[in-house]
């Protein structure tokens, strides 16, 4: 797998219909600047981390990779004591034909002995080439939040899906795959409501070249069931303005049926990022 190291970062990003900005109080902005670079990085490489030709094992290297992050913060005031934790992990493999991924995030925050964040975020995927143009996967996505408050918020939400995917094009300028399956969803609410249900997905995957250093892509995933269908799409515009500079544009749009009465009511996110890759 392709990795981006950043080391020198710069972005703008307007966030549209409902999309929320942290916010400092005065007196508490102590390296502030160093954070907001460090989280702007973050979510620059979170953009940046989509993989040209992933569906089914296309252009993967035969090994395997992995990494491992940690990040911990604490403090302590007149107010009371807070602590932050965050760990992340990731491994994959690929022998030629057979193709995993896994990857975990847990993240944990207190305040004063309240605590505020206890989650983890689990997936994995396995992916067989059957050949040249047909593959097989399986997937597991889940969530445990041990920290949910809402009545309706999820304490545990899993989805395991299977299915087959299509090549519809793989040539020189353009990528273009498709695919589907079956899944199971078990989740469980703060109040005691559980849900079990037969569940499916959909997701398309494009990349066009429009010359040697641009190239366009368009992701399209959607999950849906008896409760309510989600679509998640990203456009996203990538140029290469040095060998190791790089400026990335991308509009995401999320559209929940159980939330959004049209789709005029989607979140739209618009990023702009300038990535330095000096692997």
């Amino acid at each position: 797998m392709k990795k981006l190291n950043l080391f020198v970062a710069a972005a703008a990003a307007s966030m549209i219909a409902g999309a929320a900005a942290a916010q400092t109080t005065v007196f508490q902005n102590e390296d502030a600047a160093n954070d907001a670079v460090d989280d702007l990085q973050e979510q620059i490489a979170e953009d940046a981390e989509r993989d040209i030709g992933r569906f089914g094992n296309e252009g993967r290297v035969i090994g395997t990779y992995g990494s491992v992050a940690l990040r911990a913060t604490g403090s302590s005031t007149d107010e009371g004591d807070t602590s932050n934790v965050g760990v992340g992990l990731r491994y994959g493999t690929f022998d030629g034909v057979n193709g995993i991924d896994v990857s975990a995030k847990y993240d944990y925050a207190d305040d004063d002995g309240d605590e505020l964040t206890n989650r983890l975020l689990m997936g994995a995927d396995y992916r067989r080439d059957l050949t040249p143009a047909y593959f097989a996967y399986g997937k597991l996505d889940a969530v445990l939040d041990r920290a949910a408050e809402l009545p309706e918020s999820y304490e545990t939400d899993v989805f395991v899906g299977v299915g087959l995917g299509y090549r519809v094009l793989n040539d020189g300028i353009n990528q273009w795959s498709i695919q589907a399956g079956p899944g199971y969803r078990y989740a469980e609410q703060v109040d005691g409501t559980t849900i079990d249900e037969v569940a499916g997905s959909v997701s398309s995957n494009y990349y066009r070249s429009l010359s040697d250093l641009s190239y366009v892509t368009n992701d399209t995933d959607v999950i849906f069931s008896d409760i309510g269908t989600q679509v998640q799409n990203e456009l996203a515009l990538n140029v290469a303005m040095t060998s190791d500079l790089s400026l990335r544009t991308s509009l995401t749009t999320i559209y929940n049926d159980d939330s959004d009465d049209s789709f005029s009511d989607a979140d739209n996110t618009l990023g702009v990022s300038v990535v330095y890759n000096f692997n």
